[in-house]
């Protein structure tokens, strides 16, 4: 789910809630090392995502953000803020090339680059994130 950060309002921070969760607490923040990942460069998107992007005239980047029920990829479209939504049990995560990894939620996809061993690891963090929060899930059914 595709939401403006922009103009936030109750309805707003209801379904991120609902969605991926509260902010990490200190504790896992300080197990995973870093709940945000530094400015991504964006290689392709989906195409609801893309019309949005289109609107920039600068390079297009993004950072995740992990929550405790999934990740927030936040980008900037012309003067306004938006974030795709992706709870882990939606997750899917690919490795495109050596150095380019693709979020998929439903429709909507991100592929990003990452150039540095931090991003790598932020990814790889994700992912183990992930594994425990839905290993977690299958324990209490």
């Amino acid at each position: 789910m595709l939401i403006n950060f922009s103009n936030t309002n109750s309805f707003q921070k209801e379904i991120l809630l609902n969605e991926v969760g509260n902010v990490l607490p200190l504790k896992e923040r300080v197990e995973i090392g870093k709940s945000h990942s530094p400015n991504l460069f964006i290689t392709t998107t989906s195409i609801q995502i893309k019309n949005l992007l289109i609107l920039n005239n600068n390079i297009d980047t993004c950072n995740i953000e992990i929550r405790t029920k999934g990740i927030v990829i936040k980008f900037i479209a012309l003067t306004d803020t938006y974030g795709l939504l992706i709870p882990f049990y939606k997750l899917s995560l690919y490795k495109s090339a050596p150095q380019e990894y693709t979020f998929h939620k439903d429709h909507h996809f991100i592929r990003i680059v990452a150039k540095t061993k931090e991003i790598h690891n932020f990814i790889k963090n994700i992912s183990s994130y992930k594994i425990k929060h839905l290993s977690n899930l299958s324990g209490n059914i």
